[in-house]
């Protein structure tokens, strides 16, 4: 029966290499939109895959949506991701992370109107939320004013809107 004196000690393993992380920390923060698992028909039946949108940004002024699609979910992230970086745009922001005035934009059927709210916080919903949070906006309104529920292209019309901010002049 072993005491506290004699407890067995564990050597180390010098055969295995030491574990190391897979991926280093990326500088961009990223909030997966939807996942939608698509379908193409072929001869023998159906042939599924998965579609991804993701927002990607680093919460001081620039953000991008991208979308991925493969046979697997955790590769079309990561096209989701690649392209979301491609399509960066950088923002003006003011002092207390707001913006400078409104901004009305439209892209397919969508149309987002974002407008500053010092002392408010955010208040939008669904993908234009994601962005403007990835963003690093803090105090605005933003409203979606079309009928539209798609994700993708309402995510696009907040960046449109965005991208028109003008310079801060103080």
């Amino acid at each position: 029966m072993p005491t506290e004196d004699n407890k067995k000690e564990f050597k180390k393993n010098t055969r295995k290499p030491p574990r190391r992380d897979a991926k280093p920390r990326s500088e961009f923060d990223n909030k997966l939109l939807e996942i939608r698992r698509v379908a193409r028909v072929i001869a023998g039946g159906r042939r599924f895959s998965f579609s991804t949108s993701v927002v990607a940004g680093d919460r001081k002024g620039k953000v991008g949506v991208g979308i991925g699609k493969a046979s697997d979910t955790p590769i079309a992230i990561d096209k989701a991701l690649r392209d979301a970086k491609k399509n960066m745009v950088k923002i003006n922001l003011t002092k207390t992370s707001s913006i400078a005035h409104e901004v009305l934009a439209k892209y397919g059927s969508s149309v987002v109107s974002i407008r500053p709210a010092p002392g408010k916080g955010i208040i939008a919903g669904s993908a234009v939320r994601a962005v403007l949070e990835i963003a690093g906006i803090t105090a605005v309104s933003a409203k979606i004013l079309s009928r539209s529920k798609n994700k993708i292209n309402n995510s696009r019309a907040a960046i449109k809107a965005l991208s028109q901010l003008k310079e801060v002049k103080i």
